[in-house]
């Protein structure tokens, strides 16, 4: 058929119509843009058509909905090579090139040619729903009698739940039957529902009515057709007519096909920066985590790496195009010894159980939306699959061609590879314990004397806990050695057991060859030794375990929900399995699976596991429920709008983990001492070797023999007595617990610099409206300048109805509340500290502050600002309207806490946008001085100020210090200032801009919020120097007593071991100490 556009002239033939019958093969264009009559949406988008990602695809980056984009389907996409054998027929026809069939069949419609089948999947039913919910159109059934659901016009890229479950039930059956719903679709003059694929600027592919087939450029035509009538030439835009010029087509080109390094492997694809986790299982000391960081911190390709012993975890950023994370991971199993398995952070995954052998699930085709499919064990996989594409029930029933059975629910991802690693240890302990006993009762009971069965029995045994039990530790010292060049705490194992070890069966050999030594065998003090480390070791694995398990935030996570289905009937199910659409139903006294809305219902519900509240908030229909909290009364039914992977306890707990994996500056002190702790003992333990022979030989006038075997007693003393694990934990451990125990009481780290520095406060800067005060502005005057009130109520409110700001909000609702009705306002834009602007039938329309406006010195902003309130004007092309006096409370707990900050002497500051008299009535109520006061402040303005705060020094206790400017906000307008600041709060109510640039966050609408972070801050600094002080007491006289400098005191080299349990245990209990302190 023609283009469609007017400039190929009429169709030689009469086109034929489209029949219904789906069987009845379609030989037309079959590409929607080449109709005139196809609709263009506001976005760029041609109705229907849906901007969704392709995981599999390779092209980096994602493009938002809102970008300027067209379009391009596989049926239109350009090519940057002509193809004279055009079927499709939009173009002029080619002379003697034939019709190709469809690659699969004949009926195949020609947007899925060369398509495998089936040619259509799941995401082909989202996008149709996601059509009709943009378009409004009947085409779906309407929403049914009763139901509380609204179509939100697919603002947020999704569908409405209604629209969704419609659309399933519409073509569910359809796709299944036969694997395609275009042909449906066509048949019935609709749109085909093929996935746009890579898609080009708008600016390339202009359409408009008249030229409604320009986004379908074809490269197969032939420039300059004879068929195209020169007065058309304008309007074309199939390519018949020249099509976009060279320059133009060479930029869209290179931007959906970026230009790729020449060192670059395309089958890894063309991503930008892969974010990688890793679980760690076999970390046990602080070396362990030092080898880790230098063996990944040599790989280029790796940035901002992050590692923690505590969570046994390590992050980084990794380059896709030179190494992937699965080589990455190979390379450190066999350069580190630790078991390595990612966790991933995106998406939605499953743990499943298949029927029959895994791999073969693993290497098989996988469903359509699953990203990744690896193995967890020998019987249980796990997937990995985007929740918008596939849900999780229909996945584990309908993903593969046999169902899947749900895995047992494993612990938080982020704590099982610890939990591995202790059962590890505990099982290697129990072992150790069982060959060591029969030793130890060989060589300290009274029994008959057999000394050479006695002793082959204890190299027998002695030999199994050397190999089995202290084996491990060889070749993880030795790599340590080749790879990382550094000694650490394993060689010190190595040696001291080894040592001990050698000597015993060396003394054994004597006493076989009749000639024994003085000293005997002493196999009781290596196979003791040894199991005495295990012991440590996992008492100390174990407490670092628990100890982060007490403040894990993902425990708050119920197991089950109750879904309603389609049929209103109610079954309870793994709340892993909950899908987009679903709806649940909360019963009194239960905690609610994940976020969601209320539909039906009323009932209070208890936030205070999540918020810190008490008091129980009440919840009806529309109201938003969090995952976690408790229903107290009521029933409620909820719509889900989050996935428990994704939802408010999930967002939390990442955040309070990347302030567990960050490192304040302290702990590079505390590295710096652990790098130089094991060369240093290994000096002393030289040292005392040497002592001890020379005060033998020489004091105490024993053999050379003798003289050296009592100084290898006292070098193995030394060598295992020592611990750097405490100096290493002494930061760390006390962050994690720190971290976990603010956000229990509310109050977020997102760094852990912020926990290192929050004590020393010397000045406090407040935003006002929505900080200090609640930010629930209510109009308490209002005066109108124009001809007709009621129009300039409209404009009004079309203006500011969907501005965030609080002033923005207040009138907004006002408005709707006094029955204004909005008017059309093209592209309302909030321009920071100033107000919004936009434009209506050919006027300049703004709102806001009366400086922006240039309005202060008018009598009615003069009166409004004279009584303390909040002015705010709105003009039509520079003509005043209407003024509006805003007022505003204080937030209740305001007071307390400035004046708690002026008795810590910390000195209170007000920064803020509003007008001068608004501000300053705030600061008289909060005993602020004029001088610490700043009203009609910009976004600019505030960063100054604060800049001015940091190069100024406090005088405290006639010390001079660095002053450590703290910030709260929660605008957009604030992000500058809390980035400027030292640390930079958010209040849990503000824009999500304000949250990214802030330190911390209060999830509380409380300012007490302040006074904890400040609390916890101080505790965690006293809690690090108890670990220091202790760490260095500690290690002094353990290796004083090893090393024999206290004649009648020393350590029996057999006992060594209990060294490293000795030393960590006070540290952890230190820091988990904080969670039982009143704060």
């Amino acid at each position: 058929m023609p283009c469609g556009s007017g400039c190929c002239g009429g169709p030689k033939e009469p086109v034929p119509t489209i029949n219904p019958n789906l069987e009845e093969k379609d030989d037309g264009c079959g590409d929607d843009s080449c109709s005139p009559d196809r609709p263009v949406n506001n976005d760029g988008f041609t109705s229907g058509a849906v901007p969704q990602d392709n995981p599999r695809e390779g092209i980096a980056g994602k493009q938002s909905e809102d970008e300027d984009i067209a379009p391009r389907d596989d049926c239109y996409a350009p090519k940057p090579i002509a193809d004279v054998t055009c079927v499709k027929g939009c173009c002029s026809k080619p002379v003697s090139q034939p019709p190709k069939a469809p690659a699969n069949s004949s009926d195949a419609p020609p947007c899925c040619e060369g398509k495998a089948s089936p040619c259509c999947d799941a995401t082909c039913i989202e996008r149709l729903a996601l059509r009709e919910c943009k378009s409004g159109d009947s085409v779906l059934p309407k929403t049914e009698p009763g139901s509380t659901s609204e179509c939100h016009r697919g603002r947020d890229g999704r569908a409405c739940d209604e629209h969704s479950q419609k659309a399933r039930r519409r073509y569910q059956d359809k796709l299944e039957a036969i694997g395609c719903i275009c042909r449906a679709l066509i048949a019935l003059g609709q749109e085909s529902c093929c996935k746009p694929t890579n898609r080009a600027p708008r600016k390339t592919f202009r359409s408009s009515r008249a030229t409604s087939c320009g986004s379908s450029i074809d490269s197969c035509c032939a420039p300059k057709s004879p068929i195209c009538s020169s007065t058309d030439k304008a309007s074309c835009a199939d390519g018949c007519c020249g099509g976009p010029k060279l320059e133009e087509f060479v930029e869209t080109v290179e931007e959906v096909f970026p230009k790729v390094p020449g060192h670059v492997d395309p089958e890894k694809g063309l991503a930008g920066r892969e974010h990688v986790i890793l679980s760690v299982s076999g970390m046990t000391c602080t070396g362990c985590e030092t080898k880790l960081k230098r063996t990944i911190g040599k790989l280029d390709s790796v940035l901002n790496l992050k590692t923690s012993l505590v969570l046994a975890r390590a992050e980084f950023d990794l380059d896709p195009r030179t190494v992937s994370a699965g080589d990455v991971i190979k390379h450190l199993e066999r350069t580190t010894e630790f078991k390595y398995e990612r966790v991933t952070n995106q998406g939605s995954s499953l743990d499943l159980i298949p029927p029959s052998d895994p791999i073969s699930f693993v290497k098989g085709q996988w469903p359509d939306g699953v990203t990744d499919v690896r193995l967890v064990d020998k019987k249980i996989i796990r997937v990995d699959y985007d929740a918008k594409i596939c849900g999780a029930r229909h996945l584990l029933d309908k993903g593969w061609d046999v169902p899947m059975q749900l895995a047992p629910v494993r612990a938080d991802p982020t704590l099982d590879a610890g939990s591995r690693h202790v059962r590890h240890l505990a099982l290697m302990t129990l072992l150790s314990a069982i060959f060591t006993i029969p030793v130890l009762v060989l060589a300290w009971a009274p029994l008959p004397e057999r000394e050479t069965a006695y002793g082959s029995a204890s190299l027998a045994l002695a030999t199994i806990v050397q190999v089995v039990i202290a084996g491990p530790f060889y070749p993880k010292a030795f790599k340590d050695l080749i790879f990382s060049r550094t000694v650490e705490l394993d060689m010190l194992i190595v040696l001291s057991t080894s040592a001990a070890y050698i000597f015993s069966v060396v003394s054994f050999g004597y006493l076989v060859a009749g000639n024994p030594l003085s000293t005997g065998q002493f196999f009781e003090t290596s196979t003791l030794l040894v199991t005495l480390i295990m012991v440590g070791r996992f008492f100390a694995a174990l407490a670092r375990q628990k100890a982060a398990e007490s403040i894990s935030i993902r425990a708050l996570q119920t197991k089950t929900a109750l879904v309603i289905d389609e049929a209103r009937v109610e079954k309870a199910i793994d709340a892993r399995l909950l899908q987009y659409g679903d709806v649940f139903k909360v019963v009194p006294d239960t905690q609610i699976p994940t976020d969601g809305t209320v539909i039906s219902g009323h009932s209070e519900v208890d936030e205070s596991m999540i918020t810190g509240e008490s008091t129980p908030v009440e919840k009806q229909p529309k109201s938003a429920v969090i995952a976690g909290s408790i229903n107290c009364s009521g029933t409620l039914t909820v719509r889900l709008t989050r996935l428990p992977g994704d939802n408010t306890i999930s967002t939390i707990a990442s955040m309070v983990d990347e302030a567990k994996l960050s490192k304040p500056k302290i702990q590079d002190i505390a590295d710096r001492v652990a790098s130089y702790f094991v060369p240093v003992v290994v000096t002393l333990t030289i040292i005392t070797f040497i002592i001890w022979i020379a005060v033998g030989v020489a004091v105490r006038n024993q053999s050379g023999s003798e003289a050296t075997i009592q100084a290898i007693t006292y070098a193995i003393t030394v060598l295992i007595v020592s611990c750097p694990c405490a100096i290493g934990l002494a930061v760390p451990m006390v962050i994690v617990i720190a971290s976990g125990v603010a956000a229990q009481h509310g109050v977020i780290f997102k760094s852990a610099d912020s926990i290192e520095v929050a004590y020393k406060t010397t000045d406090m800067v407040f935003d006002k409206t929505g900080t200090l005060t609640r930010g629930e502005l209510s109009v308490s005057q209002e005066e109108y300048f124009a001809d007709d009130a009621e129009v300039a109520k409209s404009l009004l409110l079309g203006l500011v109805g969907g501005i965030k700001h609080p002033v923005s909000t207040a009138i907004a609702t006002h408005l709707k509340t006094s029955g204004v009705s909005a008017s059309s306002v093209a592209d309302p834009q909030a321009l920071a500290g100033k107000g919004v602007e936009g434009r209506c039938s050919g006027q300049t329309l703004r709102a806001g502050n009366s400086r922006w406006l240039g309005l202060s010195s008018h009598p009615t902003v003069q009166s409004v600002l004279s009584q303390g309130l909040t002015a705010f004007c709105f003009t039509t092309d520079g003509t005043l309207n209407a003024v509006y006096g805003l007022e505003d409370s204080l937030r209740p707990d305001s007071l307390a806490t400035v004046s708690k900050l002026h008795e810590a002497g910390v000195s209170v500051h007000i920064l803020s946008g509003d007008d001068d008299g608004a501000v300053r009535a705030v600061a008289s109520q909060l005993q602020i001085p004029d001088t610490k006061v700043r009203s009609r402040c910009t976004p600019a303005d505030k960063q100054a100020y604060i800049r001015t705060l940091l190069e100024s020094s406090t005088t405290s206790n006639a010390k001079n210090r660095k002053p450590v400017v703290v910030f709260c906000g929660d605008g957009t307008n604030d992000a500058v200032a809390l980035a400027q600041a030292t640390i930079g709060i958010h209040m849990s109510t503000g824009t999500d801009v304000a949250k990214s640039a802030a330190d911390v966050i209060l999830m509380r609408p409380s300012l007490s919020g302040i006074l904890t972070m400040i609390a916890v801050s101080k505790l965690a600094i006293h809690r690090i120097a108890f670990n220091f002080a202790w760490s260095f007491v500690y290690n002094l006289f353990a290796i004083l007593l090893g090393a024999g400098a206290f004649v009648h005191a020393r350590i029996p080299p057999e006992f060594a071991g209990l060294g490293e349990l000795v030393s960590v245990l006070p540290v952890i209990a230190a820091a988990v100490a904080l969670r039982w302190r009143k704060i």
